[in-house]
């Protein structure tokens, strides 16, 4: 494991709001919990939706995502724990584990499933739907399967280690290779009383989200499953409490452009949305 040395913070981000998820169901029934694309954020440009799914109840994952279709976004899923197996109408087969990745970009339109491959045991990780800019939302589809040794991690500062997903951490490049949006995805692990600063692009939109413990961000403490909406500057400040918190960082660059969403599909315009249900439903996609 690398270490990397983190510079001070000039302006670090206060966290401008909290908020906590909302029991949701998708796919097949699974339940899940959905932090982005609920009432209370509805989106924070560029990231569309955030969705964590966590359960040892076989019931409450079993049945899956069968297969459903796409066009107009980026999808992140990241597995902490279980298996997914994944798979679409163009011939790709991928199986997410423990610790893995993948960045899918659905482009001008994919059909796709996402299955549990075991029907027991702890299903946790989280899916991150990433906006694409008109002009790229109806590119050829494509895919990033990236197993859990092919992720970086780094010694970031004393009892502080960083997974780096996406952007860059110090010296260290993420395993996703990132497209307009230039996103940062850090699975940051802090031990008991760690500390650590870490550096964001200015002008990214960005936010935290505890998954385990609690942790101190930007001058806020933050329990398990809230979300904090990081403000503007250079990097966040983030400590842990009592015991150990381990969080994700993600940041990207916004948009900027109308949204017009429709379930699977996000475009820019009414117009395109009519005309991405008229293409799946002529098989066209």
């Amino acid at each position: 494991m690398a270490t990397v040395e983190t510079a001070n913070l000039a302006r670090p981000r206060a966290v401008t709001r909290m908020l906590r998820g909302r029991p949701a169901s998708d796919g097949a029934g699974v339940k899940l919990t959905r932090v982005i694309g609920q009432p209370g954020l509805p989106d924070l440009d560029p990231f569309l939706m955030l969705d964590e799914f966590r359960s040892d109840e076989a019931a409450d994952y079993l049945a899956g995502f069968p297969d459903h279709p796409h066009r107009g976004f980026e999808t992140m899923t990241y597995m902490l724990a279980g298996r997914m197996r994944h798979g679409d109408n163009k011939g790709n087969v991928g199986l997410l584990g423990p610790g893995s990745v993948q960045w899918m970009t659905a482009g001008r339109g994919i059909v796709h499933s996402e299955m549990p491959e075991q029907e027991d045991g702890l299903m946790w990780g989280f899916q991150l739907w990433v906006n694409l800019p008109a002009a790229e939302k109806m590119a050829e589809p494509r895919y990033q399967d990236i197993p859990a040794e092919a992720v970086p991690e780094v010694a970031a500062a004393p009892g502080a280690r960083i997974r780096v997903i996406a952007g860059r951490f110090g010296g260290t490049a993420g395993a996703v290779e990132g497209g307009t949006t230039e996103p940062v995805y850090l699975d940051v692990h802090l031990e008991a009383g760690a500390a650590v600063d870490l550096p964001l692009p200015e002008g990214h939109a960005g936010f935290a989200y505890v998954y385990q413990g609690a942790a101190e961000i930007g001058g806020e403490v933050l329990e398990r499953g809230t979300l904090g909406v990081l403000g503007a500057g250079d990097g966040v400040r983030t400590a842990a409490q009592a015991g150990p918190a381990r969080l994700l960082i993600v940041a990207g660059k916004p948009l900027r452009e109308p949204v017009a969403k429709y379930g699977p599909f996000v475009m820019t315009t009414e117009a395109q949305i009519i005309e991405a249900i008229e293409d799946f439903r002529a098989g066209r996609f």
